[in-house]
């Protein structure tokens, strides 16, 4: 079944729709390196659209009434917002579920050390990564440092203008014999990732003098003492900002695309959206990269709890209308799928692969070899939201994550799936998936945007 190509569709009007979605779209990435960087621009955005907070809605007494705009933030990392529909909760949800964890590097809890008078930081790489391509590009940090008093100090170091960088340093080509024997996966091992970040000594030190150099202008610039490592959330991040990609413009190069490019096409899509029949869902979690575990994966109870908290707005809290709220809901999990790359051809299967330009990808199933750990979505549910998109006209794929056996991945659909909602995967293609920097299509970001839009209004 071959699908065509979306720009060559597009007028002029089309044109100058998808530029400005994408414009905004490189924004939300450079405002937004890390969870909490979403999480806080998130806010700011909803703001601005009319959104309130959960905990002002509860403080106000407010009844919610369709039309309402609530959103709230978990723990600064995980974001859900509503609108609230025209038919009773119980009815369900029309939900769009993105994450908003990217892979990088995280600094250990002790990780400041001096050798030969070079400075580093240890470092922990956090979801899947191929090491080697993490070394020698220029880095930056982000995060908080939680001090003992209770104060919460915001670290960005090499993304402002005037900012220095930072690297993970490799052997020279001249001595790395031994290093080219070893496979891909031995070649940089995971120890090795420490960040050099100084080499300059503090004058009158009688030890570690760099070190404490660095510790010098830590204390300076952030109030921080060595010892506040240990509560610090400090991320490595590539350093630079997202850009157009190609002579013609017709992509988007930056880091964290997995998954910000379908939590920003949900959010956007959630904006458009007024006065929708059934009230609307965008989930924006974390720690998807690593098994959407602790409190502020979807594994947790946030979502519940939430659901909960609006029905009791909404009346009054009833169990059984908490259970159907759930089971009636329709989710589309947005997040990201393997984009053909002729280079690495024998990875695909070309019959079920997504392609650049085609539009928005679903993939009926993730997992691993047969179907291991994967939602499976059934054939009522793909013929519905099919029926959707093409009234719509939105351009739409299927695929698979590489050939069956040797491709593999999960999301968060299962997890939702567990409530007895429909669930698919759905989402954007993209090349160098879970390297330092990602590639997406504008046509694929404008598509699935709109696709979006039509799946909160009518699914």
């Amino acid at each position: 079944m071959e699908r065509i190509n979306a720009w060559t569709t597009y007028k002029k009007e089309d044109e100058q729709k998808l530029e400005k979605l994408c414009t905004a779209y490189k924004k939300f990435l450079d405002n937004g390196k890390t969870e909490r960087e979403c999480a806080a621009y998130t806010e700011k955005l909803a703001r601005k659209a009319g959104y309130i907070s959960l905990s002002e809605a509860k403080a106000a007494g407010k009844k919610l009434q369709p039309g309402d705009k609530i959103f709230t933030i978990y723990m600064g990392k995980t974001v859900a917002l509503f609108q609230i529909g025209k038919q009773p909760l119980a009815e369900g949800i029309n939900i769009l579920g993105a994450h908003i964890d990217s892979p990088r590097m995280d600094v250990k809890q002790n990780p400041l050390y001096e050798d030969n008078e070079l400075a580093y930081l240890d470092t922990h790489y956090y979801g899947g990564i191929k090491k080697y391509q993490w070394v020698t590009l220029p880095l930056a940090i982000h995060g908080v440092v939680a001090k003992t008093d209770g104060t919460v100090v915001t670290v960005n170091i090499g993304d402002e203008k005037g900012d220095p960088v930072f690297c993970v340093t490799d052997i020279l080509i001249h001595l790395a014999g031994e290093q080219m024997e070893k496979k891909a996966a031995k070649a940089v091992e995971g120890e090795n990732l420490d960040l050099l970040i100084g080499s300059r000594p503090l004058k009158g030190a009688q030890k570690d003098a760099v070190k404490a150099n660095v510790l010098k202008i830590l204390k300076k610039k952030y109030g921080m003492e060595e010892e506040d490592f240990m509560s610090a959330e400090l991320e490595i991040v590539p350093a630079g900002k997202a850009q157009d990609a190609g002579l013609d413009s017709s992509m988007i190069i930056a880091y964290g695309q997995d998954d910000r490019v379908c939590a920003y096409t949900s959010l956007h899509a959630m904006f458009e959206v007024e006065d929708p029949e059934k009230t609307t869902c965008v989930l924006l979690t974390d720690k998807e990269e690593i098994g959407s575990v602790g409190a502020t994966g979807m594994q947790s109870r946030f979502f519940e709890n939430t659901v909960a908290e609006l029905l009791e707005l909404s009346g009054g809290y009833k169990e059984l209308a908490f259970r159907h709220c759930l089971e009636n809901s329709s989710m589309l999990s947005s997040d990201v799928s393997a984009a053909y790359d002729p280079i690495y051809a024998s990875c695909f299967e070309k019959k079920n692969a997504a392609f650049f330009g085609k539009g928005m990808v679903f993939n009926k199933f993730t997992g691993s070899r047969g179907k291991s750990g994967s939602n499976d979505a059934n054939a009522e549910y793909i013929g519905r939201i099919r029926g959707i998109l093409e009234k719509n006209q939105v351009l739409y794929q299927t695929a698979e994550l590489g050939k069956v056996d040797i491709g593999g991945g999960g999301t968060i659909a299962y997890i939702l799936s567990l409530y007895g909602m429909e669930v698919i995967d759905c989402g954007i293609a993209v090349l160098n998936m879970h390297a330092p920097w990602e590639i997406t299509s504008k046509a694929d970001i404008f598509e699935t945007e709109k696709g979006y839009e039509a799946f909160l209004r009518e699914a």
